[in-house]
Parts: structure tokens; sequence; C-alpha cells
């Protein structure tokens, strides 16, 4: 950091460090970086890549939409669909989580779709009483979005 600057101090890390603290490897890094999920934030004087706080934060996304069965190809669009809807992140970072949480759920009834068709007409009854109206809204909804709004 320049002595006198009006930037704010910030964590700046080298590969081995960010790895360290995101608990994957300097590889993935790499990997990452050439996909451009993540990219440095400048170069050290040895000509090392810094990345920030601020990667490993974008770390940490791309783990959980991993953990969601998003492929790195679709992560990276989400991440590029966010950055043109708008460039304030802490926007970006709720439509993200909306995004992915709608994704999600949409995947989670795709899964359900099988057994869902099993119930009998009472069972489904039964099931949709147990859950919350709201829940049971947003299932609905989601099942006609799928195109399967019979099963209600």
């Amino acid at each position: 950091m320049r002595q006198g600057s009006n930037e704010p101090p910030r964590n700046l890390y080298r590969i081995g460090e960010l790895a360290r603290i995101s608990g994957i490897s300097p590889r993935t890094i790499d990997y990452y970086t050439g996909m451009g999920l993540l990219s440095p934030v400048k170069r050290s004087g040895g000509n090392y890549r810094l990345y920030d706080d601020e990667t490993l934060d974008r770390i940490r996304r791309i783990e959980q939409l991993k953990a969601q069965k998003f492929t790195l190809e679709e992560i990276k669009e989400k991440f590029a669909s966010l950055n043109r809807v708008s460039p304030d992140e802490q926007v970006s970072r709720k439509l993200a989580d909306l995004q992915n949480h709608l994704s999600l759920l949409e995947r989670e009834v795709k899964e359900l779709e099988p057994v869902l068709e099993q119930l009998k007409p009472q069972q489904a009854k039964r099931l949709f009483r147990a859950i919350t109206p709201q829940t049971a809204a947003c299932v609905e909804a989601l099942l006609l979005l799928l195109g399967k709004s019979n099963l209600m």
C-alpha cells in the first residue's frame, strides 16, 4: 500500500496464502483465475498475483454454488449476469442469493416430482395441509413454472 493513499488499507494475499485461508488448493485458484471467476487486484513487485478479501468472499460463493450442484460454467454465467444487472456489490450479492435459492428450490422440486406423481389424491392433500400456506404456494408456483400444476 502506498503511504498517503486515499484507499482504505486492505489485506492482499498471494495464491498460497489465499489457498490456506479459503481451504482450496492453489491449483484451484489458478484454474478459477484462468476461467475468469477470480481476478487478482494487482501484482507484487516480484510479479506475484495478489488477491483481496473480496476474492475470499467470491471463493466462498463459488464453493456454495458448487455444493448446490452448479457447474463452473453456470457459476461464471451467474456472476457475469449479475455484473451486467448492477455494479453495486451488495445488490448483486442479494440477487445472487435469491437466484441461487430459487434455482436450488427448482432442482429440489424436480427431484420430488416422481414421488409427488405417485401420491394418491388424499395423500397429496394431507401432505400439503401439513406444510405452511406460504410453502405450499411456493411449491405450487414452482410446479406451475415447471408445467406440472396438476398435482395440487
